[in-house]
C-alpha cells in the first residue's frame, strides 16, 4: 500500500510539473500574435465579396477592372487561346532566370517603346519580367529607396488605391500632387503644374502612361508635351505605370504617345507594363520592368541590380504566362490579331460610355453627363458622392467602390439602361 501511495504522489508531481512547464508555452502560442489586429477589406476585392453574396438576378458589379463581354462574361482572346494550343505540352516547366523569358521581355518592350525605339537599339533599356503592374511597381519602388535614398515619390490625387500600399511597403517617403478637378470632373492642369514645378530637384513623379485610374482622365498630347518640358528643367524622374496600352483608345500608338514623347525629350525614366488587361491575361501576372538608361553600360548595372531585388521577393516569374505572350508577340498574324481583338474591347467600352450618357440625357436628368464619354478606358469616374454610392447599391445592387469609380468593362447593352436609371434616382 505504501509503494502505492508513493507512486501515486510521484505521478501527480510529475503531472503538475508538465503542466507548469506547458502553461508558458500555451500561453505564449496563444498570445503571439495577439497584437495584430485585423486588416481593412480592400476597397475594390470588397465589392466582389459582397457582390457574390447578393442573391438579386438584377444585380450588377461595375466595381472590379477586369473585362467583360456584352453578356458579361470573361473574355479569353483568340489570339490567346491559339497560343495555348500551341504551347500545350511543348515546353518543360524548369524555372525561368530570374531575368525571365529574355525573348518575350524583348518583343514587350517593342510595344511599350516602339520597335524603332533607339533606347532599344542603342542597348540603354535596363529590362526584367515581372509579376504584371504591381510587382513591376513594387520593383520600381525598392529600387528607388535602396538606390535613390531620400528621394520623395510624388503619386497623383487619386490614383490606383494599391500605388500608396506599394510605395510606403517599400519604405519611400510619399507625397502627392493635384491631378484631379471634381468641380468640372476633367484634369486639374494648373494645379498639376504648379505642384510639379515646386518638388525638388531629384524627385520621382509617378504618371499613368494612359487611361488614368480611377479617373479615367488624361492630359492632351499638348499638355503632357508641357509636362515632359518643366519636369526635364526640374530634373524630375518620370515613373510610367503602363496598365491599359491599346485598351484606352484601341491604338496602341496612341496609347503609349506619352512615353514616347518623354523619350524624345530625353528623359531617363523608369516603366511598370502589365499585360493583365491588354491581354486578358490577369491570372498569369506577366508584365516587364524597364529603366531606360543614359548608356548601355548603365543599364547592364541597372539590370544587375533589378535582378537582386527580383531575387529576395519572389527569385524567378512565372513561365505559362510569358510563353503565352510570347507566342503572341514574336508572329506577326497573331500579333496583328491581338491588336485587333484589344481594339474591339476598346470599341465596346467607349460604346457603353456613349449608351450611358444618353440614357442618363434621356431621363431628363438636371446634371452635366459629357465627363462620361470625354474619359477614356476601362473607368469613369461618375461624381457620385460616397452617400449616393452606398444607397445605389442598397436600392438598386449596383456594386462598386465609394468614390464613384464605375468600370465601363461592367456595363453592357442589357444593365446600362438599368444603370442609368439607378445613377439618375440617387443623383437627382
Amino acid at each position: 500500500r505504501r509503494a502505492a501511495r508513493q507512486q501515486r504522489t510521484m505521478l501527480r508531481r510529475s503531472a503538475s510539473l508538465l503542466s507548469q512547464r506547458a502553461a508558458p508555452a500555451a500561453a505564449a502560442a496563444r498570445t503571439f500574435w495577439a497584437g495584430v489586429p485585423m486588416a481593412p477589406v480592400d476597397p475594390i476585392l470588397g465589392v466582389s465579396e459582397a457582390f457574390k453574396a447578393d442573391t438579386n438576378p438584377l444585380k450588377m458589379n461595375v466595381g472590379v477592372g477586369a473585362y467583360r463581354n456584352d453578356d458579361g462574361k470573361p473574355v479569353v482572346l483568340e489570339c490567346v487561346r491559339e497560343a495555348e494550343r500551341r504551347v500545350a505540352g511543348a515546353h518543360n516547366m524548369e524555372y525561368l532566370p530570374i531575368v525571365g523569358d529574355r525573348e518575350f521581355v524583348n518583343e514587350a518592350l517593342k510595344v511599350a517603346y516602339g520597335d524603332d525605339a533607339s533606347c532599344l537599339k542603342d542597348g540603354r533599356t535596363a529590362a526584367i519580367q515581372s509579376l504584371s503592374g504591381t510587382g513591376s511597381c513594387r520593383l520600381i519602388a525598392e529600387f528607388m529607396q535602396r538606390f535613390a535614398p531620400g528621394a520623395k515619390i510624388y503619386i497623383p490625387t487619386p490614383t490606383w488605391s494599391n500605388h500608396h500600399n506599394i510605395w510606403r511597403d517599400a519604405g519611400v517617403e510619399e507625397s502627392t500632387f493635384r491631378y484631379y478637378d471634381a468641380a468640372t470632373r476633367g484634369l486639374d492642369y494648373a494645379g498639376m503644374m504648379e505642384d510639379v514645378s515646386k518638388a525638388p530637384k531629384g524627385s520621382f513623379f509617378l504618371l499613368h502612361a494612359c487611361a488614368h485610374n480611377p479617373t479615367g482622365v488624361d492630359p492632351s498630347a499638348e499638355q503632357w508635351a508641357e509636362l515632359s518640358t518643366l519636369m526635364k528643367e526640374k530634373g524630375l524622374f518620370p515613373i510610367f505605370d503602363s496598365a491599359y496600352q491599346g485598351f484606352a483608345s484601341g491604338d496602341f500608338v496612341r496609347d503609349g504617345a506619352a512615353v514616347t514623347k518623354f523619350l524624345e525629350d530625353g528623359h531617363q525614366i523608369a516603366l511598370s507594363q502589365s499585360f493583365a488587361k491588354n491581354f486578358g491575361m490577369y491570372g498569369q501576372r506577366i508584365g516587364t520592368v524597364s529603366f531606360v538608361c543614359q548608356d548601355a553600360e548603365e543599364a547592364s548595372r541597372v539590370e544587375s541590380q533589378l535582378k537582386g531585388v527580383a531575387r529576395a521577393m519572389y527569385s524567378n516569374p512565372p513561365l505559362h504566362g510569358a510563353l503565352l505572350a510570347k507566342t503572341v508577340l514574336s508572329d506577326p498574324a497573331l500579333k496583328q490579331q491581338w491588336f485587333e481583338e484589344v481594339k474591339g474591347m476598346a470599341d465596346r467600352i467607349i460604346s457603353m460610355r456613349t449608351a450611358l450618357r444618353s440614357n442618363l440625357e434621356g431621363l431628363g436628368s438636371q446634371h452635366n453627363w459629357q465627363h462620361i464619354t470625354d474619359q477614356i478606358g476601362m473607368f469613369c469616374f461618375s461624381g457620385m458622392t460616397p452617400e449616393q454610392c452606398d444607397k445605389i447599391t442598397k436600392d438598386w445592387n449596383v456594386y462598386l467602390t465609394r468614390n464613384g469609380r464605375i468600370s465601363m468593362a461592367g456595363v453592357t447593352s442589357k444593365n446600362v439602361e438599368r444603370l442609368a436609371e439607378a445613377i439618375h434616382t440617387v443623383t437627382k
